[in-house]
């Protein structure tokens, strides 16, 4: 009866299949290519155009004009949006003593709105295409190269060729 409210702790068996599994990945999966913006603005990180040149590393993965045609309906989204932002960016920075900063929401929720649709547009190239192809594509924010600042980055991630077995 005195073991009845003892605790006990159970070994944690989650972190041992999470080490498997990036040992797994590791091994099938060579690093992702990063794609950086190219544009001559910036806007909260986001650039407004990424290079459509094509990396030499995805030669025979994917069609040179295929990965132009995907980075080019990128660049129209971006092309889109982004004069907007810096229009409202410019409008809120004047506006920004006289609102306590609240001049500057209004680009906030426009340059939000500019990465989900970029978002969106990249779940339906890999739906339509990259997936099928072993190659996932994703909006993700990285450091600077050349500095502390954070920029959005195109990562283009290849995805295993064999289903991963967890061991049981």
């Amino acid at each position: 009866m005195a073991d009845f409210d003892t605790i006990y702790e159970l070994e944690d068996d989650d972190e041992d299949e999470r080490v498997v599994i990036e040992e797994c990945l590791s091994r099938y999966c060579p690093d992702p290519v990063v794609m950086r913006g190219a544009g001559h603005i910036t806007v909260f990180g986001l650039s407004n155009r990424f290079d459509s040149e094509f990396p030499s590393i995805l030669t025979g993965k994917v069609a040179p004009e295929e990965f132009r045609s995907s980075v080019g309906r990128v660049n129209a989204c971006l092309r889109k949006n982004v004069p907007v932002n810096v229009k409202w960016l410019l409008c809120g920075c004047l506006c920004c003593c006289c609102t306590a900063g609240c001049s500057l929401w209004p680009v906030i929720c426009l340059n939000k709105r500019t990465r989900r649709s970029i978002h969106k547009l990249l779940e339906w190239e890999n739906n339509r295409l990259y997936h099928k192809l072993g190659l996932h594509w994703k909006l993700s924010k990285r450091k600077c190269e050349s500095s502390n600042m954070m920029e959005y980055v195109i990562l283009i991630e290849f995805l295993p060729k064999y289903p991963i077995l967890r061991p049981d």
